[in-house]
């Protein structure tokens, strides 16, 4: 038994607390196997403003309860000391409280304060919960529901905004075709306007997340300067003179382009990425064909092929088949959680320090991880286990430590393509 934060009459009473409250009563009612809780509640995580240290918590929380603890007319509360949660998690007692506060305040647990501020709880011959004080679960079973439709609000929220950066690089790839093909031929036109107003745009490009509105308002920008340029390219070609009306619509074009404020579009924490550091490579062609990639294919037919062309023109390296920026694309839930802990990651390094920190919170032993960077080295055993990750989050992988593991074992049986699993994922994600 271990003294709790405060009691009911000492804690300072917020809203927060109360509408965690109302989530537990509502769960007590429902029955919902905890293994489709915490994959709910996992997947949303990073965007309703729960920290890695949060889930770390939560999940030790979790393997406190039993199966029972989630039936109907139960609550799953969890009375493990001050002293186990710390020596699990690796807290100090003023971080433990901080993220037991502020898994309250958004609403996936609620405080139960017995009369003397201490938790503790009995269970009865059956294992089921009879009296319990402490950290109440309960909330979870209640937003399953919620949690799951936001999950598959934000999966589509990102499928637009990949269609969309899509049909940007088809506009954006025809408009550098035609500049370049004027130039060569030494078109006469107002070029060097258009030039300007093409690199303006590039210019309003996000490097990071970004919502679909705004690639909407990107898109319809480098689609009617592309019917401008194709305009002007194709009376050129026609009559190697000045297209006199075009001035009006360039005009039209860059007015718009300045709406679109540049804080808006790079609002958010990004990570920078670079490829100076050895990527994890394998076979070219291999990697190719399993991306969908024709050889030698024109990039009009190609690009509906590509697995994600922002990502792919950071690739300064052909032998480079799997590097950072794909290994952040290919892996949207672990790349949310990694910059709301690492925030600005640079290179492999940063990943790899973030993917350990990470790694307790999915529930990967230290001794899976020692022997995964051992066998495969750092940088591969990094991509391992981001990928282990991001399945989990998924629901895609139930044993993360035992899924490194067999990773662990393919590489030493010399079958093992990691990258393949990359490129399948981005494929997914571009279907």
């Amino acid at each position: 038994m271990s003294n709790i934060n405060q009691t009911s009459g000492w804690r300072k009473a917020t809203v927060g607390l109360a509408v965690a409250e109302q989530h537990a009563q509502v769960g007590e009612k429902a029955a919902v196997p905890k293994s489709q809780a915490f994959v709910a509640v996992k997947r949303v995580g990073a965007h309703i403003g729960l920290k890695a240290g949060d889930m770390l918590l939560l999940d030790t929380l979790g393997a406190f309860t039993q199966a029972q603890d989630w039936g109907e007319g139960q609550r799953p509360i969890v009375w493990a000391s001050n002293a186990y949660l710390m020596e699990q998690t690796g807290f100090s007692l003023s971080a433990l409280k901080r993220h037991a506060r502020r898994l309250a305040e958004i609403g996936v647990i609620s405080f139960k304060d017995s009369p003397n501020g201490k938790r503790w709880g009995h269970r009865d011959p059956d294992g089921r919960i009879i009296e319990a004080y402490g950290f109440d679960l309960s909330p979870l079973s209640a937003r399953v529901e919620e949690f799951e439709h936001l999950q598959a609000e934000l999966q589509a929220e990102r499928e637009l905004c990949q269609r969309l950066k899509r049909q940007i690089t088809v506009a954006r790839r025809m408009i550098r075709a035609r500049i370049e093909a004027a130039s060569h031929a030494a078109l006469r036109g107002p070029w060097k306007h258009l030039s300007g107003l093409f690199e303006d745009l590039l210019s309003r490009l996000p490097r990071r997340k970004t919502a679909s509105e705004t690639l909407e308002r990107l898109l319809a920008w480098f689609k009617e300067l592309q019917e401008r340029v194709e305009a002007v390219y194709l009376k050129g070609t026609r009559t190697n003179e000045v297209v006199d009306n075009s001035a009006e619509s360039i005009e039209q074009v860059s007015e718009k382009t300045q709406e679109l404020n540049p804080r808006e579009v790079n609002s958010e924490p990004h990570i920078l990425i670079t490829t100076q550091l050895n990527p994890v490579t394998c076979n070219r062609s291999e990697t190719e064909q399993a991306a969908g990639v024709v050889p030698n294919a024109p990039p009009e037919e190609q690009v509906d092929r590509e697995l994600e062309d922002w990502v792919a023109e950071t690739r300064k390296t052909r032998g480079a088949a799997l590097d950072l920026p794909t290994v952040m694309q290919a892996c949207p839930e672990f790349a949310s959680w990694a910059r709301n802990m690492g925030g600005y990651l640079k290179d492999w390094g940063d990943l790899h320090r973030v993917a350990g920190q990470l790694r307790p919170m999915i529930g990967v032993s230290e001794h899976a991880w020692n022997l995964a960077q051992a066998r495969l080295g750092p940088q591969v055993a990094t991509a391992a286990l981001v990928l282990t990750f991001d399945k989990h989050c998924a629901g895609e992988v139930a044993s993360p430590g035992g899924y490194l593991r067999g990773i662990v074992q393919k590489a030493g049986a010399g079958e093992l393509y990691l990258e393949r699993s990359f490129y399948g994922r981005l494929s997914g994600q571009a279907a």
